[in-house]
This record gives C-alpha cells, sequence and structure tokens, in this order.
C-alpha cells in the first residue's frame, strides 16, 4: 500500500509513504494515552472537511486533550512522541490495476522517523475516493467514524497484545449481532440488485431501512439505541475496492468490515453477499 499526505489542494509538495505504517508497539500506545491529538486541517479555508472534523472532535473526542493546527505545524510536531495526529491520507494499494486513490483518516503517533509512512498507526478509516471526491458524501459521517477511532483506541491501550484489532476485519467478530440491531442505509451506497426495500428482504429477513441522509445524521448526533450506519466507500472503476462498514452510533463498535473488488459481477455497493454474512 502506498500513502501520501493528502493536507491538501493548496500544499505545494506532497509527501509520499511508502509501505504500511507499523501499528505501535506497547509504549508507543502509552505515548499516545499520554500525548496531545492535533488534528490536522485542510489549507482549504471553504473547505467542508473542517467544519465537520471541528465539529466531530469537539462533540466526540475526549480520550486526550486536542488543538487543530495546520499542515506547517504538523511538519514541525511530527517527529514529538508527546503529540498524536488525526489526519487526512491519499492512499493506492499496488495490486490496483485501476490506480484508484483514497482519502484516509488516520490516527498516528508522532515519532522521530525518516518518513510520516514509519509514524505508528493507530488507526485508519477509508473516507472516500478521491477522483470521485465529494466531502458532502462522507463529511455528516466524520462523528461517528471519529468515535470509533476514539474507542479503538481505547481497546488497542488496554490490551496491546491483541495486534489483530490493528485491522477493521477483527470487528466481524461482532457480525452475528447485526441481526439485533436497525441497519440504517441509502440507496446511493447499495449495488443494483439490493436497491429496492423488496429485494433486501428477501434475502435479509431483519431490520434494515433505506434512509436519506438526514435519518443518518439524526441518528448520529441523537446515539439511537440499537442502531447501525452504513458506510461505503468505493467507485466504478473496475478492479478497484469497495469498503463497507457498519458503525454503531450508540457505542461507537464497528459490527461488520469487507471490502470486494468492483467487478461486472460485484459492482460499487453493498452486496446481496455482504447481506447473507450479515443474517448468519
Amino acid at each position: 500500500m502506498k500513502t501520501k499526505l493528502s493536507i491538501l489542494l493548496l500544499l505545494a509538495s506532497v509527501l509520499t509513504l511508502n509501505a504500511q505504517a507499523p501499528f505501535p508497539n506497547r509504549d508507543e500506545i502509552n505515548q499516545f494515552m499520554a500525548s496531545k491529538t492535533c488534528v490536522v486541517l485542510d489549507g482549504n479555508q471553504f473547505s467542508t472537511y473542517n467544519l465537520f472534523i471541528r465539529r466531530a472532535v469537539e462533540a466526540y473526542w475526549t480520550i486526550t486533550p486536542y488543538e487543530f493546527i495546520n499542515v506547517d505545524e504538523f511538519d514541525r510536531r511530527q517527529s514529538d512522541p508527546a503529540y498524536s495526529f488525526i489526519t487526512l491520507t491519499q492512499t493506492s494499494f499496488d495490486r490496483d490495476k485501476s490506480n484508484t486513490v483514497y482519502n484516509f483518516l488516520n490516527l498516528l503517533q508522532g515519532k522521530n522517523v525518516r518518513r510520516i509512512g514509519e509514524m505508528p498507526e493507530i488507526c485508519a478509516i477509508p473516507l472516500s475516493v478521491v477522483d470521485d471526491d465529494d466531502e458532502d458524501d462522507y463529511s455528516y459521517k466524520l462523528g461517528a467514524i471519529l468515535f470509533f477511532m476514539q474507542e479503538h483506541a481505547k481497546m488497542i491501550s488496554e490490551n496491546p497484545s491483541l495486534t489483530g484489532r490493528r485491522y477493521l476485519r477483527y470487528y466481524n467478530i461482532n457480525t452475528p449481532k447485526v441481526k439485533q440491531k436497525t441497519v440504517l442505509v441509502k440507496e446511493e451506497d447499495l449495488s443494483p440488485a439490493i436497491s429496492a426495500i423488496g429485494n433486501i428482504r428477501a434475502i435479509y429477513p431483519h431490520i434494515i431501512e433505506i434512509v436519506n441522509e438526514e435519518a443518518i445524521i439524526k441518528a448520529i448526533a441523537e446515539k439511537t439505541p440499537n442502531t447501525l450506519i452504513l458506510h461505503k466507500v468505493g467507485t466504478n472503476k473496475i478492479s478497484a475496492f469497495c469498503f463497507k462498514m457498519l458503525i454503531g452510533v450508540d457505542d461507537s463498535d464497528m459490527y461488520y468490515y469487507h471490502q470486494h473488488r468492483i467487478a461486472r459481477s460485484a459492482p460499487d455497493g453493498l452486496l446481496s453477499a455482504d447481506l447473507k454474512r450479515m443474517r448468519k
């Protein structure tokens, strides 16, 4: 996987990461818990991301003290373990023939290393596809995503030996609980074969609702009990990846994670195969 810091269009020189960021060791996790978290803002003052990440951090981030900074300040602080960082990165995958680049939200621990790609990565969540990027597609979900990242950091701090928690598929241990929850999805995040509620019901007999963006915003804000939202990142490019996650708005846990390569038989969006996994 290759990643580059993406802060963002106004940055003259973009820093490139050549490898998967390392998982933090026990000492680095302890450093994070004692750190001040710096939220790196987009250089574009009109960015919707800046507005929503500010709101999300102020509403949900309690695990460490925090501060909002620009990319120049990130450059000055990144080597200092007294700081951790919430930042956007751009990520591509070596074996992806479509050359798709994705925006990720990363939680990194400061460390004196040569490259940003060597900084300990506590958590990374895909947000969008860069070529198709519309901040409005993910900005309203940043609260739920940030809430999850914080709880993920707490979990690994309590038991650093569970390195499997580095990978989001670890959370599929929660998938059997999905059928006990209400799942909220947007129609545009569903593959064509299941874009109608009748088609969904034929495969998944439990509670799932096709809703608009406002209903998801309301569920996140009110932390509606026993409710999951679908976070989907994908594109229509053949062989690109589609990422699908179910996140609890009341408990910040992840209940389902899967990714597939886009193909004619597996288009962008939640698939019937995902519904079959969720009903088990």
